[in-house]
Formats: structure tokens, C-alpha cells, sequence
């Protein structure tokens, strides 16, 4: 493990234990009879970023490269099993760190936010539709940007122009975007006035932007053909090749399509943990690395 990302999992695992600490109600819930867990949620988290940033989608072989090189820093560590087990469990905490960290960033002050979707992939084939465990969560949609129809869901993601992710949702891939990101923005509690959304032609809704006015979130995205321009177009190009680059950052550098999750709860652990460690980066580099860039984590993939 290199010096950054030794840095980065022991301050991220001091600050998790802290949370955790002052927040019992956010572990998941144990039997009331049995043995305590030798490794902590501290060290769960901690080990779940890990592997997110070094690019690992085998829990088999994370395993075993953790018990060769990660000894020193984890003293104990399950097998394989047992670490599936534990992380399933742990999607609502991760969730809950991500939030904490979020808001310790300075981006998550900037005043301008990206929302956007781009597809998680569950599954290839007619029989995986019909046996998974996802089914009913899982659909098929189709991704205009690849042009191919894929059955899945979408991650939906509201981020700062620093590629900070300040709230997100997976949906069913026939999910109207518009309403996800509304109850995004609701149940995060994230609302402020003055804060400007740029979004692109799929969240065009009269009613979407009224109910966003009302929070103080003003809605910028391009006009159509039937419409007149509208104001601050000239600003949207480089600015939505920002989230394309986030959600880019996801899929190539954090494996976001490569989750192999088979349940609800491992999926969502499993795409939590990613969004995690993009947001533990970006909280490292701006708490102890300000002269490089927030979203960098090539310091942090060896």
C-alpha cells in the first residue's frame, strides 16, 4: 500500500471510529447473543475504500492480498465469506459516512451542482432477468450515450463541479429522472436558496423546475429546439463535461459497472463503498493536499 493511500485509510478509519462513536444507531444491528466481531465497522469501511481505490471487483482476491499486505494495519481479517457478509450489512452506515464527509469538504459550500445518470448494469442475459434478486428493482433501459439497451438500474448522482457527491439514488432504469432527483434533493435535506442545479435536456419539466424554485434551487439546462435560449446557455457545455468526468471517474477508476453485486443490499454496499471512496479522496485532498486537484486519486490506486 503506498504512502498517500496509508495516509488516507488511517485518517479515514480515525474520523469513521469518531462518527460511529458518537453515532451507535448507525451500525447495523447485531445479534443480542453470540460472538462480537473481531473487526470493527471502522475497519470494514476503511478496508471497503480500500478496495474501491485499488480497483479490486473480487472479494476472493482483495482477501487475500489484505492478509498479504494490510497485516500490519488489520489485525484480523475474515475470510472471504465473512467480509461479504458484514458489508451487505453496511450499506445504510456507509451512506451516513459519506454524508458526514461531504459536508467537511469545502465544495460542498459551492453554490453550482451537477445532477446527472449513468447506468449500473446487473446482469447480460434473459435467465439473470428472470432469477436475480434484483428483479423488480432491475430493468431494462437504454443508454442514448452508448446507444444500447442494457437491464439494470441507474445511479443518479447530484455533485459538485469538484466532483464532490453530495446526494444519490439507485433506480430501476425506466425511473423518471426528474422525480428521483427531486426526492434526492427532499430526503437529503440539502435544499438551499440560491443554489443553481445544471442539468441536461432530460430534466426539462415545468413542474420539476417550479418545485425546485420553491426550495431556492434555480434549474439550468439547455433549451430545445421549440424553446426560445435561455439564460446562462453559453456556461452549460464545460460544465456538464464535468459530471461526464465524474461519472467517468466511477466506472474507470472505481469500477462502478464492474460491482458484481447479486442482492439489493450487496449492490448497494457495493456502489456505496465506491461513492465513499471518491468522496474520502476528495476530502483528503482538500483537508491535507490542497494543491492537487479534489478529484485526483492516482496517489491513491497503489
Amino acid at each position: 500500500m503506498g504512502p498517500d493511500l496509508d495516509t488516507l485509510a488511517t485518517a479515514l478509519y480515525v474520523r469513521i471510529d469518531d462518527l460511529l462513536a458518537q453515532n451507535p444507531g448507525w451500525a447495523p444491528r447485531r445479534p443480542v447473543v453470540g460472538f462480537a466481531p473481531k473487526l470493527s465497522d471502522a475497519e470494514l469501511v476503511t478496508l471497503a475504500v480500500i478496495s474501491a481505490l485499488l480497483g479490486y471487483d473480487n472479494e476472493s482476491q482483495f482477501v487475500r492480498y489484505a492478509r498479504a499486505h494490510l497485516g500490519p494495519w488489520f489485525p484480523y481479517l475474515p475470510n472471504r465469506d465473512g467480509y461479504n457478509k458484514r458489508l451487505r450489512r453496511s450499506a445504510e452506515m456507509i451512506a451516513r459516512v459519506m454524508g458526514c464527509l461531504a459536508r467537511e469538504c469545502e465544495s460542498w459550500h459551492d453554490d453550482v451542482w451537477l445532477v446527472d445518470s449513468t447506468p449500473v448494469e446487473c446482469g447480460t442475459s434473459r435467465e439473470t432477468q428472470k432469477r436475480s434478486d434484483l428483479a423488480g428493482w432491475a430493468q431494462y433501459g437504454y443508454c442514448a450515450s452508448h446507444s444500447r439497451w442494457f437491464w439494470g438500474l441507474r445511479l443518479h448522482l447530484v455533485a459538485t463541479p469538484a466532483g464532490l457527491p453530495i446526494a444519490f439514488a439507485l433506480a430501476g432504469a425506466k425511473a423518471d429522472e426528474r422525480d428521483v432527483c427531486a426526492d434526492m434533493i427532499d430526503a437529503a435535506g440539502i435544499a438551499r436558496p440560491g443554489q443553481t442545479l445544471i442539468a441536461d435536456n432530460r430534466y426539462r419539466s415545468a413542474a420539476f423546475e417550479a418545485d425546485l424554485n420553491d426550495v431556492g434551487i434555480t434549474v439550468l439546462r439547455p433549451a430545445t429546439r421549440s424553446e426560445a435560449p435561455r439564460p446562462g446557455a453559453r456556461f452549460l457545455r464545460p460544465l456538464r463535461q464535468i459530471i461526464e468526468s465524474i461519472n467517468q471517474t466511477l466506472k474507470g477508476q472505481l469500477s462502478l459497472e464492474r460491482h458484481k453485486g447479486r442482492t439489493k443490499a450487496g449492490v448497494a454496499a457495493r456502489i456505496g463503498a465506491r461513492l465513499l471512496a471518491l468522496t474520502a479522496a476528495i476530502w483528503h485532498n482538500e483537508t491535507y493536499h490542497r494543491t492537487r486537484p479534489s478529484r485526483s486519486l492516482t496517489a491513491y490506486d497503489h
